[in-house]
């Protein structure tokens, strides 16, 4: 254990948050989104599984030590729902919440279609799974900031 720090943060997970760097995205994903063929094609290269946690957990617990990217218009992107793109479901407002607690701005939260979502995680810097999370459509990318010399999010 360590001090301060959310035990949800296993050793893989704090790695690919430390090594990614500005502009880097993060995927976090629902247990079912394909994270294994998916993941084979990120930078890191397999997803990081955290068994038994859900999204607005995993949500908290990265956003914890993670600075989003305010050089963006929509640092955070959810998965649309098929056939109603702009419906926010129940995860979606659980990311919305968890983002207005982690921080004291509003952070813009924009949507990809499914299918987009899939080839774009492909690209990203990891993948991971809230194996826990069995709602559909609760999958996100974060896109990584920057922290100044006083520690701030830029």
């Amino acid at each position: 254990m360590l001090i301060s720090l959310d035990p949800i943060l296993n050793a893989d997970l704090l790695y690919v948050l430390r090594a990614m760097g500005h502009g880097d995205e993060l995927a976090i994903v629902d247990a079912n989104f394909p994270s294994l063929s998916i993941a084979e094609t990120t930078v890191f290269g397999e997803p990081i599984i955290l068994d038994g946690v859900d999204l607005p957990a995993a949500a908290t617990a990265i956003l914890s030590v993670f600075p989003l990217d305010s050089f963006v218009d929509e640092p955070v992107n959810r998965m649309e729902v098929v056939g109603a793109p702009d419906e926010m479901a129940a995860c979606h407002q659980d990311m919305r919440a968890a983002l207005d607690a982690s921080s004291d701005r509003t952070w813009k939260m924009g949507g990809v279609e499914r299918f987009a979502f899939y080839e774009r995680a492909r690209q990203s810097f990891a993948i991971v799974t809230a194996a826990g999370e069995r709602r559909p459509y609760g999958c996100f990318f974060l896109r990584k900031g920057v922290i100044a010399p006083d520690g701030s999010v830029m």
